[in-house]
């Protein structure tokens, strides 16, 4: 059942294509509009973010599944600056943009599960799942 597609993210308009991309995904397996809603919000911070502190990457959504359900892996990965203090960037309110602060935190809220990699310098990698239920 892996299915993968990635959007490259470069522009504002790939931030859409990779949003569009998750909601049909989502839907295709059977995740509710409140869930579609989810991952297509979460998406959309992740290829933001991309372009925004790196400039570049991609976003890979990849169906996923086990004996029990399914359900998307997003996986949202640059070559960028990385990021420094991962502590601080999970806690609300903590911007380095002059937004609101609830990006990864609300990112976190939104998924079953997430996972961050980063080195500065090298880049960051953050793996987020949701299940259907």
């Amino acid at each position: 059942m892996n299915t993968k597609s990635t959007v490259e993210i470069v522009t504002e308009w790939d931030i859409v294509a990779a949003r569009q991309l998750g909601r049909n995904e989502a839907k295709a397996i059977g995740f509710g509009a409140v869930d579609q809603a989810r991952i297509t919000t979460a998406i959309s911070e992740l290829a933001r973010n991309i372009y925004l502190y790196a400039r570049a990457g991609e976003v890979t959504i990849e169906r996923i599944s086990n004996e029990e359900k399914v359900g998307l892996r997003i996986i949202a990965a640059d070559k960028g600056p990385g990021i420094s203090n991962l502590k601080k960037v999970m806690e609300d309110g903590y911007s380095t943009s002059g937004g609101l602060g609830a990006g990864l935190p609300g990112v976190k809220r939104l998924m079953d599960t997430m996972d961050i990699q980063s080195t500065v310098g090298n880049g960051t990698t953050i793996v987020i799942e949701k299940w259907v239920k």
